[in-house]
Formats: C-alpha cells, structure tokens, sequence
C-alpha cells in the first residue's frame, strides 16, 4: 500500500557509533541475535552487528510502508530479511479486518523496524500505539480463536519518555465522529449470487476485467490496496496488446474509500480465486466490482467461458 503512513520520528539525541555498513549475506552467522527482555535485540548490546537491509518488496506486510530499509536483526530476533518476511505472512489477514487504522504501522515496527542512521539498533514503537492497535483488534483475534501474543505484550514498550514509533493520530485528540462503518457492505464488494450476475451483466462494458489470486490487502488512507498474488489473468482489455501487457503488471488494485466499509470477499482467508472489474483513473488500476469465487475451479472455467463468449 501503500506510501501508507509518513513515519514522523524526531531524533533528539544523535549516538556516536555510527551506522554498520557491512553488506555480508543475511545468514551471515554474525547477524544472528538472541532475543533479551523488553524486546530488545543482543544487537543493541554489541554481540550481534544491526545493519540496515532494503525491505523486501515481497514483503507484503511492509513493502511501501513509508521508508525502504530496516534494521536486523529485527525487534522479534529474525535475523535476515527472508526470515522477517515468512514470519510476518501469518498477520496479513489481520490487516483485511481494518480493525485499526495503525496495525500495519505496529506490525511493522516490529517486523521490519525503520532504520534511522543516527540510532545504532530498532526503534521500538510508543506503548501507546501498541495498546490502542491491542484493543482494537483484540476482539477481532478473539472471535477467530487467538488471544493477543506475549511476544506483543505493551508493557514492554516505551511509554514516549524515550524515542519510539508514535500512531499516526495523536492519542490525546478526540476521535473522529465519521469513524468506519464496518457494517457497511462496499458497493464493489457484492454477495456472491449477486456479484456473478453483475459481472456478466457488466463484462462488455468495463474497461478490464481480471482472474486473480489476491495476495494481501493494506490500508492507503482511506482506500484499500488490494495486491494480486503471482501475475493476473487479464480477461478483457480495453484496446491493444499494450494495454493488455500494462493491466497484467499492475502492482496493485484499488477500493476507493474502502476503510470506511466492509468486503466480504477480502474478509477472512485470502485463498481462491476472484475475478475483478476495473477502470484506470490518475494512474491507478480502480475496482469497480470484485467477487471471490464461491465454488470450485471447474465451475470458474465455464463462468469465464460465459464470459469471453459475449458479443461485445
């Protein structure tokens, strides 16, 4: 998504050792940590090297989250990029529940820590961010099962004494009274029964229509960034093989204003297939209609069928 959030972090107080540039492999068994109390790394200690690495942009929890490289050995002992990046895949559909507006920043402070060159290991994020992503998204986890990890426990982190990664609202303004209607269905986002026959209905007259397989979702703003996984099928283009070249490599889709409203497709597990009706505005690739199939691949093959045989 999504730049997400600016990470606005004031240094107050500038270290003298200075940032590590060597660029050895990630398993570099010198860049390996053992995790010590209140979520800080041996690394800040001088038995492992910090050293700032790209963020993977297959890291689908943090590609785009504001800056392009973070600290490792990470705030939970992952030592190399592909390691944070495994681990961080099991909170993905956390983030299609839009329970906070701060979850990713959370995650991700944790998971790929911002790498500031004037701080020699991770800043940690403010206890305040933590608390108010925990007891918004606690239910949300609770109702699947899960109970808020150990390894999340606020306590253990900054109370804004020292630096530390801050939500992006202040904690002291009052909330917003337009706050997400999550009982609101999103127009793009139709029952099953309903989406195929607006699918069909609507094939001939939008501009692109894809076969995808989503591979994570992620709040912009208000809107919700949609990230197919693996190159998409394009179904319908709007002209030539250009287009059709250009529709298959987008990044990303969109759902306009999408925080502000449920999507039962994007809802729970990301697995199965979807097909996609789009447009393309200020350089976006926009949803008009999204439907998750609801029955098995043979039954998607007819459908497609169906569709590529209409007389458009």
């Amino acid at each position: 998504m999504f730049n997400l959030h600016s990470l606005c972090v004031i240094v107050l107080l500038v270290f003298s050792p200075s940032r590590a540039a060597d660029e050895d492999d990630d398993h570099d068994e010198g860049l390996k940590a053992n995790p010590v109390s209140d979520f800080v790394t041996s690394a800040e200690f001088g038995t492992a090297r910090s050293v700032c690495k790209p963020v993977p942009n297959t890291m689908g929890l943090c590609s785009g989250i504001g800056y392009e490289e973070m600290r490792l050995p990470n705030l939970l002992g992952h030592d190399s990029a592909r390691e944070a990046q495994q681990q961080s895949a099991a909170w993905m559909p956390l983030l299609g529940k839009h329970c906070h507006a701060d979850t990713r920043r959370f995650l991700c402070s944790l998971f790929a820590p911002v790498c500031l060159p004037e701080v020699t290991a991770p800043v940690r994020p403010c206890r305040s961010l933590c608390e108010a992503v925990r007891d918004a998204c606690l239910p949300v986890m609770s109702a699947f099962g899960f109970p808020w990890p150990e390894m999340f426990n606020c306590s253990r982190f900054p109370d804004g004494s020292e630096l530390c990664i801050p939500g992006e609202k202040d904690p002291n303004r009052a909330e917003s009274t337009d706050a997400p209607k999550g009982s609101v269905i999103c127009e793009v986002c139709s029952s099953d029964s309903e989406g195929e026959r607006e699918i069909q209905q609507n094939f001939c007259k939008s501009p692109f229509v894809f076969r995808l397989r989503v591979g994570s979702t992620s709040l912009d703003g208000t809107d919700v960034r949609v990230v197919p996984q693996g190159r998409s099928r394009v179904l319908r283009w709007q002209s030539g093989p250009q287009e059709e070249q250009a529709a298959a490599e987008q990044s990303a889709l969109w759902l306009p204003r999408g925080r502000g409203c449920s999507c039962p497709a994007l809802d729970g597990p990301l697995t199965g297939s979807y097909i996609a009706l789009a447009h393309m505005h200020s350089g976006r690739m926009v949803l008009r209609r999204l439907l998750k199939w609801p029955r098995d691949e043979k039954e998607l093959k007819k459908f497609i069928r169906m569709l590529l045989r209409q007389d458009c």
